[in-house]
């Protein structure tokens, strides 16, 4: 097996090919596509390939065909015939302003018209142009148009958190968008990609032609790694590697059909031999943290939201879901669906443990105010947990809480909601990564938090009280025998009782016993 380069960050198809880059064949989705359709959308998490998936679709309306040897494509295109390609994309800088979209714009335009070799009656006029460059290239080549629009929504995403500002520049986008439905006659092919999705009424004005397969179960593999494309193109770099730590890492992302591998993080994967939260750490998601906080999110529920397709669709300037921002943005994935008569209801969960790990770490350094300090605490649990001193984990939560500035409650909203307190105790864990099972089903109710760890088993019940402990933590934990679902396992289980003051803002409860036979 011959070993090749790794295209981390190549999003041009035509470098993939002739560099000898490794590169995963998308085309049978492609010729799909097309052969179905005409205008599409489709939304992804950043970096999943949506842009050399764009440049791939160019580059076979172009008619490029030595870049094409080998692949399903070949020998089922029509290469006599090519159609003129206008690409626009707004991923390389950010707008700031309507003028900086406004310039951003005509630039591109120019671009298209340079490379098409046509020319503009009214330079400063963005929905004329456009339409002129559309309906122009198409007469001069005799062959209608293919548009391809790159990240969509990146000018309005960039200042999500001035809503006044978002508003009119998507008010801006929609005045080019809307010149696609209105130069339907001159397009052969139409496609939209993004992160988010935002409403059709919002944004594309009445575009509504446009098929919406974000989530299709026969496109779900469109962007991204499946596990036959690990083992087949990226056989040269498997050895030495766990297949089953990359699939716990990396893998999980599914749109209603076959689950991907997020595929920077294999490249990256592939390139340092290391296992780190690399797709995570290239974008801090400081706005989605901060709506998160104002909002009291209980973290727990992530594991085990449900949301109707409506809701999830739920996406604009002054109306963002809070489940519809974790799924769009690639931090929660699909996990199944059911009819509900009209209605659909989809299962959402972590795709993976790096987003599981990286995102509670993130949301714990918002919980409490303090990175170091958070990672401290981390550091400081998964230590004392190893070695089963649960005095030192008593005395280690009471500090935790203990150390919150009193100023921070005053001005943090979730700090006035009782699953504050046990949203700070699930993600100080999950941000280590650990096995973690809530509401665990058991014959005689659900365990809160079940944490397998060092062939050991940690049951957590978590109560509020008012001042002073009351023990019925633990003795909930004892009383519906909730150790027996795992005696069979002949593990040590270890049964604890947290129990929360909101008034003290503290633990004051911290009870463990080992179970018995």
């Amino acid at each position: 097996m011959t070993r090749k380069k790794l295209p981390i960050g190549i999003q041009t198809f035509e470098k993939i090919r002739e560099d000898d880059y490794y590169y995963v064949d998308k085309t049978r989705f492609i010729l799909q596509l097309i052969d179905e359709g005409t205008h599409y959308f489709l939304s992804r998490p950043r970096r999943f390939g949506k842009s050399l998936l764009l440049d791939t679709i160019g580059e076979l309306f172009a008619g490029n065909e030595t870049l094409f040897q080998g692949l399903y494509c070949h020998d089922r295109w029509d290469w006599s015939k090519r159609n003129p390609v206008i690409r626009i994309s707004f991923g390389g800088g950010v707008v700031r302003s309507v003028a900086d979209l406004e310039r951003r714009i005509l630039a591109l335009l120019r671009t298209n018209r340079e490379n098409l070799g046509l020319s503009c009656s009214d330079e400063t006029d963005i929905p004329g142009c456009f339409a002129e460059l559309i309906q122009g290239a198409a007469k001069a080549a005799g062959e209608r148009v293919v548009v391809l629009i790159d990240e969509y929504d990146k000018p309005i995403l960039d200042n999500i958190t001035n809503p006044a500002l978002a508003a009119e520049i998507r008010h801006g986008l929609r005045n080019l968008y809307s010149v696609i439905k209105d130069s339907d006659a001159h397009i052969r092919f139409a496609f939209l990609t993004g992160v988010s999705k935002f409403s059709k009424v919002s944004l594309f004005s009445g575009l509504n032609n446009l098929q919406d397969i974000t989530v299709d179960k026969r496109y779900s593999a469109l962007c991204g790694y499946t596990a036959e494309d690990v083992d087949t193109v990226f056989a040269p770099e498997l050895e030495g590697l766990d297949r089953e730590q990359m699939r716990e890492w990396y893998n999980g992302y599914n749109w209603m059909g076959e689950a991907v591998y997020n595929p920077f993080d294999l490249l990256l994967l592939f390139s340092t031999r290391e296992f780190k939260p690399f797709w995570f750490e290239t974008g801090t998601p400081t706005f989605l943290i901060d709506v998160l906080t104002e909002r009291g999110f209980f973290a727990p529920d992530f594991e085990r939201l449900h949301a109707s397709e409506a809701l999830l669709s739920t996406f604009d300037v002054n109306n963002i879901a809070t489940v519809a921002l974790l799924w769009q943005t690639g931090y929660l994935t699909l996990n199944g669906s059911r009819q509900q008569g009209a209605r659909i209801e989809y299962a959402l969960k972590y795709p993976n443990l790096e987003v599981k790990s990286a995102l509670n770490d993130a949301l714990l350094k918002g919980l409490v105010n303090d990175g170091m300090l958070a990672e401290q605490a981390q550091s400081r649990f998964y230590d004392l947990l190893s070695a089963n001193d649960f005095t030192g984990l008593k005395t280690h939560f009471e500090s935790l809480y203990a150390s919150i500035p009193n100023d921070w409650y005053r001005n943090n909203p979730i700090a006035q909601y009782e699953g504050f307190y046990a949203s700070v105790f699930y993600s100080h864990i999950a941000a280590l990564g650990l096995d973690i099972v809530l509401e665990d089903v058991t014959h005689q109710g659900r365990i809160d938090m079940t944490v397998r760890f060092n062939e050991q088993i940690y049951l957590f019940e978590f109560k509020v009280v008012e001042l002073v402990p009351e023990g019925k933590a633990l003795q909930q934990l004892k009383d519906k025998r909730y150790a027996d679902k795992y005696r069979s396992l002949n593990q040590p289980i270890h049964l604890i009782g947290v129990e929360f003051s909101k008034d003290s803002r503290s633990v004051v409860g911290f009870e463990v016993e080992q179970a018995t036979s």
